[in-house]
């Protein structure tokens, strides 16, 4: 099973690509972050995440892609802009026929450190030791969206492998 993890942002979205192999053996194919610059427009910012979110997908052809859900932001500009990425990548993880699903900041936490209340280290520290990385990913947005992979990795089987909460 393949499966991108997206963490949205509008200015740094995280992106794993996992692909699960024999046994509970997990593989990086693919990490990083996709940037917008924060002078463009707004427009020309979600256009240009739309097409590399695309442009993931069309390269990796993930059966499920899991989105951080985004439920609680103090700054409301930020959550106006993580609300658009987010949205964008669960339409275009859909439009491509994939299985989409959100989880939970706290679900990913206890799924991949053990705790809900895991810091950005220690997160970072788990997903370097389930990859079997050099070092921890970088930046924080890429290993959040490692996270999110486990994360399905590891709650898929309770689910039977169906994206409960999320869309067919």
């Amino acid at each position: 099973m393949i499966v991108l993890g997206i963490d949205p942002g509008l200015t740094r979205c995280g992106y794993a690509v996992l692909k699960s192999g024999s046994g509970r053996s997990v593989s990086a194919m693919a990490l990083g972050v996709i940037r917008t610059p924060p002078s463009s427009p707004l427009p020309q910012r979600l256009a240009e995440l739309k097409a590399e979110l695309a442009s993931l997908i069309a390269q990796f052809r993930p059966q499920v892609v899991a989105v951080e859900q985004v439920f609680f932001q103090v700054n409301v500009r930020t959550a106006m802009s993580v609300g658009q990425a987010s949205g964008l990548a669960l339409a275009e993880a859909a439009a491509a026929g994939c299985d989409v699903i959100q989880y939970t900041p706290n679900q990913v936490k206890s799924s991949v450190a053990g705790w809900g209340g895991a810091d950005k280290l220690q997160v970072q520290k788990m997903v370097q030791a389930r990859l079997g990385l050099a070092a921890v990913p970088e930046p924080p947005d890429a290993a959040d969206a490692a996270a999110l992979a486990l994360c399905h990795l590891a709650m898929a089987p309770a689910a039977g492998r169906v994206a409960v909460g999320g869309t067919r």
